[in-house]
């Protein structure tokens, strides 16, 4: 892209991705991407995998991004002091800022704490403020939340929480929930019930814009705007950071040229999407998310459609991203031995259900695969990583195993 000539800037009118710019009511829909041509039926280059998976729309959000003070910026001071012991040095609670709260009364003595002193006349007592809240421990959380697709219920009460500074992986049997869940996080599914908290708040009350700033998603099938060029796709990244104020830079530029790189489509740059091979496509869309430049990264299987190198280029990527940038990544994986291998944080699921979650090296058992998959297996060491892997057994003591299951235990009969 040496030498390409400046991008046309991006009409400040254009819907936001996922939602329109700040100043209208936002909508729930994805949070990647930018404005489509008029020529595509689409209200964003990423569109779920089928109708029913749509994106939910949601109540009108603020005109400007809304802060919470209510911890790191008002620090509570707690003066009841003044009508007790060590007037002259009030208590400063500042428990929801990080620091431990500081009580000088044991500097007097137990006499002096319990003992208050003479007050002047007039002087008010103010009564003691409740602690504030601290602030979440994760950005991103999902808490009692009920997702259904119409009346379809695919997961009732479920909670999980994403670490901070992780590389969470989702894993789990077809139709157990995986994406449906990624959905909800990355507020194109609103939940039936409960609620998906992004910094403390709920996902869906800020603007979508400011959701996109923080949040990118690479969607289990996305489809491009016809006869649109591949760096014009991944400079659809940029849109969240552009405003009135703020039309296409030579940052974009080079942040665009950067995610081509690092995805290995920067040969494909003048290239149609829509003549690429799939598995092209897949980076192309991966480079479009990384050039959104979010803390927050999901995504939905973004091995789908790679060969073995490119699905471990892809991963080695994500952990760069994870290990040197410092930013939270939550993927839906099918091949458990790449989970077990880049995880550091892992969610089996099972039926809309959260079966066990934690480090690889300490969940991930025979016994729990056999539970969550229903598939007879050794769990030994990764002889290149020392993570777990997953070794299948062969058919014929898969075969045995299930015929001795199919034969009644002549105990049982007998007492039957």
């Amino acid at each position: 892209m040496t030498g390409r000539a400046a991008r046309p800037p991006r009409a400040p009118g254009g819907p936001a991705p996922g939602g329109p710019a700040p100043g209208g009511p936002a909508t729930d829909g994805p949070v990647t991407g930018g404005p489509a041509p008029a020529s595509r039926v689409t209200d964003s280059p990423v569109t779920g995998s089928s109708a029913g998976d749509g994106p939910d729309t949601g109540g009108p959000a603020p005109d400007s991004p809304a802060m919470d003070r209510s911890a790191a910026d008002s620090p509570v001071t707690d003066r009841s002091a003044a009508t007790g012991p060590a007037a002259d040095s009030p208590v400063t609670d500042r428990s929801a800022a990080g620091s431990p709260v500081t009580d000088r009364s044991a500097a007097t003595g137990p006499a002096a704490a319990d003992t208050p002193r003479p007050q002047p006349a007039g002087t008010a007592t103010t009564a003691r403020r409740d602690p504030v809240p601290h602030a979440p421990t994760s950005r991103l959380a999902a808490e009692a939340v009920t997702l259904a697709y119409d009346q379809r219920v695919i997961a009732e009460n479920l909670t999980v929480s994403v670490p901070d500074n992780s590389f969470t992986v989702v894993v789990g049997p077809n139709a157990c929930g995986k994406s449906t869940l990624l959905r909800a996080l990355s507020r194109m599914l609103r939940p039936a019930a409960g609620a998906v908290l992004l910094d403390g708040r709920s996902i869906s009350s800020r603007p979508a814009k400011q959701v996109a700033r923080t949040l990118g998603l690479l969607p289990q099938s996305s489809v491009a705007p016809d006869g649109i060029t591949v760096a014009d796709l991944v400079g659809r990244g940029r849109y969240p950071h552009q405003g009135l104020l703020r039309q296409w830079s030579e940052t974009d530029e080079r942040v665009v040229r950067e995610s081509m790189a690092a995805t290995g489509v920067a040969e494909l740059a003048d290239r149609y999407v829509d003549e690429l091979s799939g598995g092209q496509r897949q980076r192309v869309w991966i480079a479009m998310a990384i050039a959104q430049q979010t803390p927050l990264l999901l995504l939905d299987e973004p091995t789908t459609y790679l060969d073995i190198q490119h699905q471990i280029d892809v991963l080695d990527l994500c952990a760069g991203l994870h290990e040197e940038q410092g930013r939270t990544l939550v993927a839906v994986l099918h091949d458990l031995n790449h989970a077990a291998r880049y995880a550091t944080h892992l969610i089996a699921m099972r039926d809309g259900a959260v079966v066990a979650e934690g480090p690889p090296g300490e969940i991930v058992t025979a016994e729990l695969v056999e539970q969550v998959f229903g598939m007879p297996c050794q769990v030994i060491d990764d002889p290149e990583t020392g993570t777990p892997l997953v070794v299948p057994a062969a058919r014929k003591r898969r075969a045995a195993g299930a015929k001795a299951a199919a034969v009644p235990d002549p105990a049982v009969s007998a007492s039957g």
